[in-house]
Formats: structure tokens, C-alpha cells, sequence
């Protein structure tokens, strides 16, 4: 069993993910239901199920519920783009957030790898 608290993956993809929080609750209402809601339920995603599956048992289990983490980073990604394709998102933002969900994925896959 891992303490999710104290692993630097929850730690930084809790940070980003209070910061889409925020960056989304700027969006047009007409995007309030749409990529705005989608882009908060994966960003939230990424430290809720390093949490939640950290209490597993099996290093097996663990593993998955990484790879579910990272699926979601993926996902997270491909939103930032596309918010940053349709200019809700300046370049600079873009930028950063996009560097801090690599970032995310590649310490996700690393930690997964050793497991």
C-alpha cells in the first residue's frame, strides 16, 4: 500500500488539476457543459485514481489503475490542444499546462514501470 500523499504524481497532478479548475471556470458559458466539463472530470481524474487505487493490495492492481491515470493525462492533452486550437487558451498557458501533463504522463509511466 502506498501513501498517495506523499507521491510526487498526486502531488502535481492535484496542482494541475486545481489549476484547470481554475483556467476553465474563465471559459465562454458556452463551453461551461462542453470541453470546459470534460476538460475538469480527466484533469481530476489523474489524482483521484492514483489515490483511490493506491490502497490496492496488488502492486498488479496498482499498475492498471496507473495506466487508467495515464490514460487520462492523454485525454487531458488532447483537450488542451483543442482549447488552445480554438483560442480559449492563450499560447502561453498552453505552453505550461501542456509541459506540467507531460511531465505528469511521463513520471505516471515511470512509476508504473517499476512497480
Amino acid at each position: 500500500m502506498h501513501n498517495f500523499k506523499e507521491l510526487n504524481i498526486w502531488k502535481k497532478s492535484k496542482d494541475l488539476s486545481k489549476d484547470i479548475f481554475q483556467m476553465t471556470s474563465n471559459f465562454p458559458s458556452e463551453h461551461k457543459f462542453g470541453l470546459s466539463s470534460q476538460l475538469n472530470r480527466c484533469a481530476v481524474s489523474v489524482p483521484s485514481n492514483i489515490a483511490e487505487r493506491s490502497s490496492r493490495d496488488s502492486q498488479k492492481d496498482f499498475a492498471r489503475f496507473l495506466q487508467i491515470s495515464l490514460g487520462s493525462a492523454f485525454e487531458l492533452e488532447t483537450q488542451l490542444i483543442i482549447a488552445g486550437e480554438i483560442e480559449l487558451i492563450n499560447s502561453k498557458e498552453l505552453e505550461n499546462l501542456l509541459e506540467r501533463t507531460t511531465e505528469i504522463q511521463r513520471m505516471i509511466h515511470g512509476f508504473k514501470s517499476k512497480l
